[in-house]
């Protein structure tokens, strides 16, 4: 079979290469250096080198595939973080047209059943109404929990706070993880026997835990079990972001899903649809991952 992979070497589209190669497929990996594609053309992938806002591009290297893999790059410099990946996602819909690709396994994320109001995902449900619009084209949208590595970005906030937070968490809150190895299993999953028809949606979900659970977990893993968990509002999440360095739409868009995971509506349709089964890496998993990079700074 013969498999066309955007994201490059990134932390699902790398094992997931890896693995439809391990199994024989014939694979081309998208990305913008062919140093960082290197591992990958070692074991025998294709380097396709350009951009995802180039539909010329992407035409020519869809061209034959028995099936393609669609993940949005992140942009965080953008104006308009949602329109941005909102027009990926047509370049991707114009190319798989063009190409008359049957198959695509799409990664989109818990909360894009929602038009607005959850941040960058509100671009990811703009990239799923897109594709949808493929006619006799089976797609399988995938849509992972949050990832165990952002929880790296909050490294800063515990050295110099000794806290751990966001505009989201509680007593009854519970926070839907997600370890991006377990996603690329998934997407192998579906890719290597491509059984799905029609536009349907899969969630992914690692563990399931309480956002003091979360900080108790990691803080024992870096010597600092009493780590809490601090809530934030809103204008707190976006003022510490733009004080990090993000770019203001990005800090505007982030501070908006925090809200909607904070007040439910980001995971309400997993609950209605929830996977069948969980991944295999569990919080007290990553939180050894953690640890590694925590005490690399």
């Amino acid at each position: 079979m013969k498999y066309v992979i955007t994201g490059g070497a990134g932390n699902i589209s790398k094992p997931l290469a890896e693995k439809l190669l391990a199994a024989g497929h014939d694979v081309t990996i998208i990305g913008r250096n062919a140093d960082h594609l290197k591992s990958l053309t070692d074991k025998g992938a294709k380097a396709a080198i350009g951009s995802v806002d180039d539909v010329s591009f992407l035409i020519k290297t869809f061209a034959g595939a028995d099936a393609v893999y669609t993940m949005i790059p992140p942009k965080y410099d953008s104006t308009d973080m949602k329109a941005y990946i909102g027009s990926v996602g047509k370049n991707y819909a114009e190319a798989l047209k063009a190409n008359h690709i049957k198959y695509i396994v799409n990664l989109s994320s818990v909360g894009a059943h929602l038009p607005d109001g959850v941040g960058p995902v509100s671009g990811l449900y703009r990239v799923e109404q897109a594709l949808n619009e493929l006619k006799d084209t089976n797609i399988k949208h995938l849509r992972p929990t949050y990832f165990y590595t952002n929880f790296l970005g909050n490294i800063g906030m515990i050295k110099n706070m000794n806290i751990i937070g966001g505009n989201f968490g509680g007593v009854d809150f519970k926070m839907l993880l997600t370890n991006p190895g377990d996603i690329a299993e998934v997407a192998f999953e579906e890719l290597s026997s491509l059984n799905f028809s029609g536009h349907s949606v899969r969630y992914i979900g690692s563990d399931e835990r309480s956002t003091d659970e979360i900080a108790r977990t990691l803080g024992a893993a870096i010597g600092n079990p009493a780590l809490p968990w601090v809530i934030f509002t809103d204008e707190q999440a976006y003022e510490g972001m733009m004080q990090m360095g993000f770019p203001e739409n990005a800090a505007k868009n982030y501070a908006e899903m925090g809200h909607a995971m904070h007040s439910g509506a980001m995971f309400e349709d997993y609950w209605k649809h929830h996977p069948s089964g969980l991944g295999k890496t569990k919080l007290e998993d990553f939180a050894k991952t953690f640890a590694h990079v925590y005490n690399q700074n």
